[in-house]
């Protein structure tokens, strides 16, 4: 059986997409797996790159094309050929470590968990690192704080048959659909479990849709994407029991993370005055949020000035 599917979903990549595959075919050497490499309509030589890596490696990768856009679109597809006990989704111009998947699966061995979280080494363009940490299973809370986390879909290695026993999908034609789900996950399961080492190198892209230097309208897609995400947590009870954490998740995604963008372009000003309106919607009493009164007074007055910008 494989252990492990590897989904990469791929579009105009081609500056990073060898390093990726190259990495990931050292990790999987002598281990069941596969890899999907899912071509969303590229218009470079992406697609080249990937017929070449398929002829050499005929029997680990599959070349396959999606043509609806959007990276979620490209996941979904993916996932639905994926044929391996686990799942992995990995973006194309990062790397995974040597020993990342003889590691990942060791730990599926011991626990048989639906869901695991690794560490990872975030990397700037100036070349400096940072540690992303996990959730710790020990943490009296974890799943609180997981909640609040806010990781990235390749953060996660995935049960395949857990995944599809929820019906799991994310939702297609906007940006931030890892979002409108990924902290969701952890209220369906209790078989959890976390690496805490760098076992994925998560590169800061300047290139990415979310690093854009002109203005992108997509960049208002936080607000149906936390629409979404407060709707799965109605969806499963437990909007009442997290009531706190998805607040503080608000309050990050509105007023301190998104407000950058907000702030950098005309046409995104329009932004504050709809973070203000969810919020009164949402969780009007945020100020008094129990997780923002744990920051720094620097971040609450920074949180207050762009509620009024």
């Amino acid at each position: 059986m494989v252990k492990l599917s590897i989904i990469i979903p791929v579009y105009n990549a081609e500056r990073y997409l060898g390093r990726c595959l190259d990495s990931v075919i050292r990790a999987l050497k002598g281990i069941s797996g596969e890899i999907i490499a899912v071509n969303n309509n590229s218009g470079d030589g992406s697609m080249a790159i990937l017929e070449g890596y398929q002829k050499k490696h005929p029997k680990l990768i599959s070349v396959l094309q999606c043509n609806t856009a959007g990276a979620a679109a490209v996941r979904n597809f993916g996932a639905e050929k994926a044929k391996g006990e686990y799942i992995w989704f990995i973006d194309a111009d990062d790397e995974i470590s040597e020993t990342s998947i003889e590691k990942l699966l060791q730990a599926t061995n011991k626990t048989k968990p639906d869901l695991i979280m690794i560490g990872a080494t975030r990397i700037y363009p100036d070349g400096h690192t940072d540690h992303l940490s996990p959730v710790s299973s020990k943490e009296k809370n974890y799943k609180s704080r997981f909640v609040r986390y806010g990781m990235g879909p390749w953060q996660v290695i995935i049960g395949r048959e857990w995944w599809r026993e929820h019906n799991f999908k994310f939702k297609e034609g906007m940006i931030h659909e890892d979002m409108e789900m990924m902290s969701t996950l952890i209220l369906y399961t209790d078989k959890y479990a976390y690496i805490d080492e760098p076992l994925y190198l998560y590169y800061q892209n300047p290139e990415s849709v979310l690093h854009k230097s002109r203005f992108n309208p997509h960049i208002f897609d936080i607000f149906p994407a936390l629409e979404g995400l407060y709707q799965r947590f109605v969806d499963a009870g437990a909007e009442k029991k997290y009531h706190d954490e998805l607040e503080w998740f608000f309050i990050w995604n509105l007023l301190i993370d998104s407000a950058k963008d907000f702030g950098m372009f005309p046409e995104g000003r329009v932004g504050f005055s709809r973070s203000r309106e969810m919020l009164k919607q949402y969780f009007p009493g945020w100020r008094k949020n129990q997780f923002l009164k744990q920051k720094s007074l620097k971040l609450r007055i920074r949180v207050r000035l762009d509620y009024h910008k």
